[in-house]
């Protein structure tokens, strides 16, 4: 199995239902659940870089607000709405930053010709279960998102403001 193979593999048989389990739904590389006013938005983006024998990819994930989604219909939500432009390691811990599949991966993760898939998606399990899945399950209103996000200056700023703009409660 060549690279891409493993994270074709990894993507259907573990990343696809298990976010459909917490309520995402999906297009191509990016998963999306609608909480009303905001949506909950991770997206797959691989490295310009990658190679047949090295693949290097990391989760964009945040929120997008409704009212900013580009979508007509407000149903779908791409990566291009995400208003707090996070990466995975702001929803994990340290030790989990450093973790065996991370360590090296110029953009993320890092998938080489000697994985070992069904390890690569045990320690996956560990980072979305047991870390990021948790933090995004507890985003359910737009005040719990104006908390999280307001320790990061940034985002926290930007969030206010367009929390604000659209007369939205937080």
């Amino acid at each position: 199995m060549n690279v891409k193979e493993m994270q074709s593999e990894f993507i259907k048989t573990y990343l696809k239902p298990t976010l459909k389990s917490f309520g995402y739904l999906t297009s191509g590389q990016t998963w999306w659940k609608n909480m009303g006013d905001f949506f909950i938005i991770i997206n797959l983006q691989n490295s310009q870089w990658n190679s047949k024998e090295k693949l290097s990819f990391c989760f964009n994930i945040g929120i997008a607000l409704t009212e900013q989604i580009k979508d007509p219909n407000k149903k779908k939500a791409t990566h291009f709405d995400i208003l707090t432009y996070t990466r995975e390691e702001t929803y994990l811990s340290e030790s989990r930053k450093k973790s065996k599949y991370r360590e090296d991966g110029w953009l993320g993760y890092l998938i080489t010709e000697n994985t070992n898939i069904d390890e690569f998606i045990s320690e996956l399990k560990i980072d979305f279960e047991d870390e990021i899945l948790i933090i995004l399950e507890k985003l359910k209103t737009l005040k719990d998102c104006v908390e999280f996000y307001g320790k990061m200056k940034i985002w926290g700023e930007i969030l206010e403001v367009q929390v604000e703009k659209f007369g939205l409660k937080a």
